[in-house]
């Protein structure tokens, strides 16, 4: 093909120029409203060339805009989804407000309901090693926390202070096997002492005789010198019962959620 172009390429580059003469001259004919039989002999002998010419220019232009179109639509798109992700980032953050607004909203209705001194925390740790249920809150010494003090969410209790520090202080929690509070089943008033057993409680030291059943709210009873009285502990999901037994065997299923545990409130005045 490349010896064919140099053999002729003379008489190819003269067709060449003939026919760019032919499309220049008769584009300019093109414009004029009358013509010569000769301009129109011209006309009619470019107009393959013409089409040809007008068709790839056309397509060229076409491809060329698409292509300016393309980028621009490429710049847009990666314009809104820079938008888009800003927007949920903040649509996220407006979310979380919303949620521990009304965290505190019953953080604050239950500190106005309780008739001792109450402070605020907020969790900030978990333990890691799950030998112990404990949290640590961001309260401490300085505060005027100190061990013994009982800490509860609005929907029950959460557990005591058995460690403090000057800024924080470690909370055993009401599930932990070394934890134990002394509880009443509100309806039928019978007493017992509630234990915890990991994910939930066992009311022990609750005879037999005595009439519990599942659903019945269990609270603390006051005794023992670390919760007052009526804060509610959880809800029975099982009873076990044996004529030869003294106890009957309860469980109890915690009122407050451990895993969601993020603001609860301290009772100041209620450990000797």
């Amino acid at each position: 093909m490349l010896e064919l172009i140099r053999k002729y390429r003379t008489p190819l580059l003269v067709v060449f120029l003939v026919v760019t003469a032919l499309l220049i001259y008769s584009s300019r004919l093109r414009k004029q409203l009358e013509t010569t039989l000769f301009e129109r002999a011209i006309l009619q002998l470019a107009s393959p060339f013409q089409r040809g010419f007008d068709t790839s220019t056309g397509a060229t232009n076409d491809l060329w805009r698409h292509y300016l179109w393309l980028i621009d639509t490429s710049r847009d798109n990666d314009r809104l989804l820079g938008e888009n992700r800003q927007l949920r980032a903040r649509l996220d953050e407006v979310r979380e407000i919303q949620l521990e607004n009304q965290r505190l909203s019953a953080l604050l209705a239950l500190h106005e309901q309780m008739e001792m001194p109450t402070l605020p925390a907020r969790v900030i740790a978990e333990d890691a090693t799950s030998l112990f249920q404990t949290v640590i809150i961001n309260r401490g010494r300085e505060d005027g926390l100190r061990e013994g003090l009982p800490v509860i969410v609005p929907e029950g209790v959460v557990g005591r202070i058995i460690r403090c520090s000057g800024r924080q202080s470690r909370v055993l929690l009401a599930t932990d096997a070394s934890s134990a509070m002394a509880v009443l089943v509100q309806r039928s008033r019978a007493r017992g002492i509630c234990r915890g057993r990991g994910q939930v409680l066992n009311l022990d030291f609750s005879l037999s005789k005595e009439d519990i059943i599942t659903g019945d709210r269990i609270i603390t009873s006051g005794n023992g010198g670390i919760f007052p009285k009526g804060l509610t502990v959880g809800t029975v999901s099982l009873i076990q019962t044996n004529e030869l037994d003294l106890f009957q065997t309860v469980v109890v299923t915690p009122a407050v959620n451990f895993s969601r545990l993020e603001e609860v409130l301290v009772l100041l005045e209620n450990s000797p």
